[in-house]
């Protein structure tokens, strides 16, 4: 372990967190400990072949987002009858973690194979995990998916349902048109082939399966990871209590999942990059001329790029200017976005300007956007390689370690009325990882599936009664 590691790692954190039998144990002797079990991982990490990681809520407290077991978890303030903690972060603003952008990085490198989750957040996909090498085994609060051709939407908001029922939008994939449902199980639903049928693939091959930050104690999805010990496999636990399973594992490590992730990338020299989260919205601007073709009638809508009907959750409100002074200002701070005016025909050539207001949760206070508006000229459909703009959005956040960059993706041009809709990407948020000491927060956002326990009065027993079948909903485990 590189001195540098050992000098910025806060042990007084993880007394108590390294193992129940280690607790009397002098502050330098738990030091010893944790940076020897975090070698062991390191070198088994290295060695390995085919690695599968299986997460649960563990790794997303340091994003704001409670677990269930741990110290300040839902059941556990339940259990001592103590309120939830309040959310101090809109759930659909929550950041991957380091550990999420720590696995980015393994998989980049090809060392990580695939990755199991029982989480409903998100964060995997959005931290750039790829769909093909991941397993939503309880689905995502902000996926809808298509029954019929398989479709998948990735939304910025958090679908409104749970229990996989229909949502009021459609799949947009060709002729399909079919109403689209939420991913996210409840209660009593089984956990879908699609995901489980993956899981299982991986973890027969894996020749190290890392769990971190679960209690392994949901079934089925906690026995996934022994299905590595039939091939010779080793199943690795990093968790902050015990877990039913330690017994079978190769090495476990009661710690800070954030922390150990830290130490064992620093050992293998991976650099973990910068989190920067780009959302999409979409401005409609209609003309038409008036009957007796002295005005034009026009309309600037800002909209969500997911669905027009949809709300917009990262903008608080938009600030509408002019190039000509003479036009007058305007603030549009209620849903739906929407300006409409009345301008002469033979106007030059002028441009709208949108501030444009974010919401709780951004990185910064607004993004500027320019419209140019030309009455008497024609433009082209224009469609830009996403990736290619999502990267170069990317690396001037990096570079100017700030956010509220946008560019186009798209324009298409319309007819009847003349109408002109274009997609842009907005830069809203930049998480650096570089500091190793990692602040985990008690308080911060609840899903909905979480306030709808915190309404039913669920606790683990009555979750239990409710799963004959050993199913469990949420996954956040």
């Amino acid at each position: 372990m590189s001195l540098g590691y050992a000098e910025k790692l806060s042990y007084i954190e993880d007394v108590g967190n390294v193992g129940m039998t280690e607790i009397h144990d002098p502050p330098h002797i738990l030091q010893e400990k944790l940076l020897e079990k975090i070698e062991r991982l390191t070198k088994m990490i290295r060695k390995s072949k085919h690695l599968v990681v299986f997460t649960g809520a563990g790794i997303s407290t340091s994003c704001g987002i409670p677990d269930f077991r741990g110290p300040t978890g839902i059941w556990t303030l339940q259990r001592g009858g103590n309120a939830l903690p309040e959310a101090t972060l809109p759930f659909h603003r929550a950041m991957p973690s380091r550990t999420h952008m720590a696995l980015v990085e393994l998989e980049r490198a090809g060392i990580l194979k695939f990755v199991i989750s029982q989480n409903i957040d998100g964060l995997h996909l959005r931290s750039g995990i790829p769909r093909e090498k991941l397993s939503e085994l309880h689905g995502n609060s902000f996926m809808e998916k298509c029954t019929s051709c398989g479709s998948e939407y990735f939304r910025d908001f958090e679908v409104e349902s749970v229990g996989l029922k229909e949502t009021p939008r459609r799949c947009s994939n060709g002729d399909c048109d079919v109403r689209l449902k939420d991913t996210v199980l409840d209660w009593e639903d089984a956990l879908p082939f699609e995901e489980m049928n993956p899981a299982e693939v991986h973890c027969d091959r894996a020749d190290v399966v890392l769990c971190l930050g679960t209690s392994l104690q949901i079934t089925p999805a906690c026995n996934l990871p022994l299905r590595c010990l039939r091939g010779g496999g080793k199943f690795v636990i990093v968790n902050l209590q015990k877990t039913p399973k330690d017994k079978k594992a190769s090495l476990v490590i009661h710690g800070f999942v954030d922390k150990v992730i830290a130490g064992v990338m620093d050992l293998l020299n991976l650099r973990i990059r910068p989190f920067v989260r780009i959302d999409l919205l979409q401005t409609i601007f209609t003309q038409a001329l008036s009957l007796d073709q002295r005005y034009v009638n026009w309309t600037l809508r800002i909209a969500s790029a997911h669905d027009k009907r949809a709300l917009v959750p990262f903008i608080k409100s938009i600030e509408v200017s002019f190039s000509d002074h003479t036009m007058k200002e305007a603030v549009l701070d209620k849903y739906p976005f929407q300006l409409k005016r009345r301008t002469v025909w033979k106007i030059e050539p002028f441009d709208v300007i949108l501030k444009v207001n974010f919401s709780e949760g951004c990185g910064c206070a607004c993004s500027r956007i320019k419209i140019p508006i030309d009455f008497h000229a024609s433009k082209d459909d224009l469609t830009r390689d996403r990736d290619h703009v999502f990267e170069k959005l990317k690396s001037k956040a990096i570079k100017s370690s700030s956010c509220g960059q946008n560019s186009v993706i798209e324009r298409k041009m319309l007819t009847s009325p003349k109408t002109e809709v274009v997609i842009r990407a907005v830069v809203t948020n930049v998480r650096w990882y570089d500091e190793i000491t990692v602040k985990t927060s008690g308080a911060g956002s609840l899903s909905k599936c979480a306030l709808k326990r915190r309404k039913e009065g669920k606790n683990e027993a009555e979750a239990a009664r409710k799963l004959p079948k050993g199913q469990y909903r949420n996954g956040k485990i």
